[in-house]
């Protein structure tokens, strides 16, 4: 049954590739069909070949991991919030390189095998080359985003996943990995597509944004739009210049913003294209992101911006260093729930006397989050706080992250080899995320390195690390203790004192805590929520916890039109919730976060393509028709 179908796909790509596609078939989709040309005529692939794909050595792939490991760290969260909207089952999202290696996959741990059997491994390639048209490999090639549906894919072995790929470039333009989320699903629709392909358009745009944010943090950052409202969101532009005013790196939302091309903007002075003076910009300057300001650029187009940076009018004071005990609460944590708070002062006093903390809480609850702001408040907030999901990393790599390797230790390892997070958190705090889930052999070697406060990295010699451990887990860990699968010396060395952080729908603070997310999402917007909103929201069980309500607040601040979020703006499973019921999610797409996401990419779209509709279906991969059909499902109108 197997041959007949490979026997059979094989034919139609052979057919496709002769001319002779049918009308509404896979190859009727001019991109597909170069693609299946490419493969037949540049790389001379079988498309019944059922081979399993070529899968990177474990040095080769620690390399590749490193060499982007600060896309990495910011993609991690971006996408497990993306596997949450997607309602998580059924679902892998993917982090490749630029050679359409795997170095990242969130799945549900139960799935796991199934995306390995389909060849979706960590350090697999799926380059168009080695596999043929696939998402990931086909977006490489392509350089936009796209969706590989079923037999759309040119191996016969590949027609029962859909792949919708996404691009994430650097800010000089270069493609520097593509984030994919993939279907093992058969009743996976193509049309059901496009709502993913929004979110993960949606989520690519964020990784691009805060790599661009992070890497030129110590240069002077213009960030601009033509909306006010719009200043700190994805779609806004991003410009960076030096000290001496010249333009160093622009995002493509700053390209089509300016009616520019890249080369004709990198190294000229920035006062060149805005209506402005260099002294005039940079007073304007401000550590901090505070409200927008109107800048009018040279060609007579009205925006509006803020710059990162510090004003040169403003000599710089020196503050004076807190006395430990005075030390100010941590900003990026709510701590209005007085139990909460209590164990947050439990949890500092004894991390100061180095015993190790156990946090225990539902997925979402803010367990890193509580960890961090510990460490902040802590003697040890100038040093690095470390972070490793143990469940995240498969077991052949968390070896390598966790304790590094001397160079040259085994085939494919880098000469200079690699530190790893013990040694990364020296001084400072590893925290341990989902703990449970760490593999057995390594659980032996952290309890050495916690009795001996020595690292032994793989193929090199002891190390000293004075490091304090703060491990989390969503699981009973006394339960796997019981089944064997957890060290119980260990647990009790980690187990210095146990937190257990309330689900959302358990806080007392849940009023005080929407505000707080709101202002970290909405930033300087100056967002409210209406009072028949709030109470919606406020009554709203949360099973995603802080996690699911940041991400509904970043939606309804990236939408908000007028300064206000209405009853209407919320999603329907928030909106038709009712108190204290657990809301589950439902196939209809209708006021879902993928549904907003959808009329966000819309409008983003049509922004960029000043209005012009054949551009626009052209950018979103889809027909005039079907374009003019979604904008009259959202009311989307000039």
């Amino acid at each position: 049954m197997q041959n007949n179908h490979l026997s059979r796909h094989a034919q139609q790509v052979l057919t496709v590739t002769q001319g002779k596609a049918h009308p509404g078939g896979p190859g009727s989709d001019p991109s597909i069909a170069r693609s299946w040309l490419r493969c037949l005529e540049d790389y001379h692939l079988d498309p019944s070949l059922s081979i399993a794909p070529t899968v990177l050595e474990h040095g080769r792939l620690l390399e590749s991991r490193e060499r982007l490991r600060q896309v990495l760290q910011i993609a991690g969260n971006e996408m497990t919030s993306l596997h949450q909207q997607l309602s998580g089952a059924g679902h892998a999202v993917l982090l490749t390189d630029a050679r359409g290696v795997i170095l990242n996959c969130v799945t549900a741990p139960a799935e796991r095998k199934i995306f390995e059997r389909a060849g979706l491994w960590l350090g697999a390639d799926w380059s168009e080359a080695c596999e043929g048209t696939n998402g990931i490999g086909t977006c490489l090639v392509e350089r936009q985003s796209l969706t590989i549906h079923q037999d759309e894919h040119f191996r016969g072995r590949h027609t029962g996943l859909t792949c919708s790929a996404s691009p994430v470039f650097d800010p000089h333009g270069e493609l520097m990995a593509v984030l994919d989320v993939s279907s093992a699903r058969p009743e996976v629709s193509r049309q059901s597509q496009f709502h993913t392909m929004a979110l993960v358009n949606l989520s690519a745009k964020m990784i691009e944004s805060c790599y661009f944010l992070r890497h030129y943090d110590n240069h002077w950052l213009l960030r601009f739009h033509l909306q006010a409202e719009s200043v700190g969101l994805f779609s806004e532009g991003l410009l960076a210049f030096d000290g001496e005013g010249r333009i160093s790196a622009v995002n493509q939302s700053a390209l089509n913003l300016l009616g520019h091309g890249r080369s004709g903007l990198l190294g000229q002075p920035v006062e060149a294209f805005f209506d402005c003076s260099l002294d005039e910009l940079l007073g304007r300057a401000s550590a901090q992101a505070s409200a927008s300001w109107p800048l009018r650029s040279r060609d007579g187009r009205a925006l509006f911006a803020v710059l990162r940076g510090q004003p040169r009018s403003v000599p710089k004071v020196m503050a004076p260093t807190p006395a430990p005990l005075e030390r100010a609460k941590p900003a990026n944590i709510c701590l209005g729930d007085p139990a909460l708070q209590m164990d947050f002062r439990r949890a500092l006093r004894v991390f100061e006397r180095d015993v190790p903390l156990l946090i225990n809480g539902e997925t979402g609850s803010g367990k890193e989050a509580f960890a961090k702001a510990v460490h902040q408040a802590s003697q040890r907030a100038e040093k690095a706080f470390v972070a490793l999901n143990c469940a995240a990393i498969p077991e052949s790599l968390i070896e390598s992250e966790l304790f590094g390797y001397r160079g040259g230790s085994f085939t494919g390892a880098r000469k200079e080899g690699m530190r790893g997070k013990l040694q990364q958190a020296d001084g400072g705090t590893l925290f341990l995320d989902e703990i449970g889930d760490m593999p057995l052999a390594l659980q032996t070697r952290l309890l050495r390195v916690l009795e001996d406060r020595q690292v032994v990295p793989i193929g090199g010699e002891p190390e000293a690390v004075n490091v304090r451990i703060i491990s989390a887990t969503h699981r009973n860990l006394l339960e796997r203790v019981g089944d064997g699968s957890f060290r119980e010396d260990l647990y009790y060395r980690l187990n210095g004192l146990e937190v257990g952080l309330p689900a959302l729908r358990e806080r007392s603070d849940k009023s005080q805590l929407l505000d707080f997310l709101l202002v970290e999402e909405a930033g300087e917007q100056g967002v409210r929520i209406d009072t028949a909103a709030r109470q919606a929201l406020l009554a709203f069980e949360w099973p995603g916890n802080v996690r699911q309500m940041r991400t509904v607040l970043r939606t309804l601040a990236a939408l908000c039109e007028d300064g206000r979020i209405g009853l209407e703006d919320l999603p329907a499973l928030i909106r038709q919730a009712r108190p204290g019921v657990v809301a589950v999610a439902v196939d209809e797409p209708s006021g879902t976060p993928l549904e907003e996401a959808e009329r966000l990419t819309l409008l983003n779209a049509l922004e960029q393509q000043r209005w012009h509709m054949t551009h626009t279906a052209e950018q979103l991969g889809v027909s005039r028709n079907t374009l003019y059909r979604k904008l009259r499902k959202h009311g989307i109108a000039r």
